[in-house]
């Protein structure tokens, strides 16, 4: 999705949960600074990655253990992408994810030696996640690229394929690149926080809002790409 198109969700996004875009601002600047002294994933790498290919998107809902089980052999030629801590339950499987999609909410020590192993790493800078920018950015030492819930004009070394949570952002990331089929696993929406979202520390009403605008953007995206089906 082109950011003309995202700003109309962002902007109701912002009113919804009264976020400060100066906090936005601070955040993606501060990942775009950290990322330019880094090797940085060419944005066509990772298009041809999802390009006509089939994906598999791995969501933190709590049925996630449970469906991985159920089709590791059933997806295991699919490029496989991890929200954020959906990858520690697909690390603890011995699968490394092609992509994870994280604002770094998630257990880091897995997304790093995935990082290692493989995974290329989407970092996402939003107001609240700036203190775990500083912190964990440069401990990724393989293939990332940055994002932003702004304008990515505004930064060198940022993208926006639209998308807030971790989750839906990979949708829209497998969307953008026009992946074949996109199945999403693990992703739920009945009131229950699953244990890979590590959300011990969170506002669980939040959460739950979050999980709404999950569900209704990628709903807003199957209008468009009937390619998108839930697992």
């Amino acid at each position: 999705m082109l950011y003309k198109n995202w700003e109309i969700f962002y902007k109701k996004i912002i009113d919804d949960f009264n976020f400060e875009i100066k906090k936005d601002n601070e955040s993606a600047k501060l990942l775009d600074s950290l990322l330019s002294n880094k090797k940085l994933l060419p944005e066509d790498r990772l298009e041809k990655l999802i390009r006509e290919n089939n994906v598999a998107i791995y969501g933190a809902g709590p049925t996630l253990s449970n469906k991985i089980n159920s089709s590791i052999k059933k997806y295991e030629n699919f490029i496989k992408i991890a929200a954020d801590g959906a990858t520690s339950a697909l690390v603890e499987k011995k699968i490394i994810p092609d992509i994870i999609v994280t604002d770094l909410d998630g257990k880091i020590i897995d997304q790093i030696n995935a990082n290692i192993r493989g995974s290329l790493v989407l970092i996402h800078a939003h107001g609240d996640n700036i203190k775990k920018i500083k912190n964990h950015v440069s401990n990724f030492s393989g293939s990332i690229m940055g994002s932003t819930q702004m304008d990515p004009k505004n930064f060198e070394n940022l993208f926006n394929y639209g998308g807030f949570t971790d989750g839906d952002r990979c949708v829209f990331l497998a969307d953008h690149f026009k992946a074949k089929k996109i199945y999403l696993i693990g992703f739920d929406y009945n009131k229950k926080i699953g244990k890979y979202s590590f959300s011990k520390q969170k506002n669980k009403e939040n959460k739950f809002k979050k999980l709404n605008w999950c569900k209704y953007l990628i709903a807003e995206l199957k209008k468009e790409n009937p390619s998108i089906q839930y697992i």
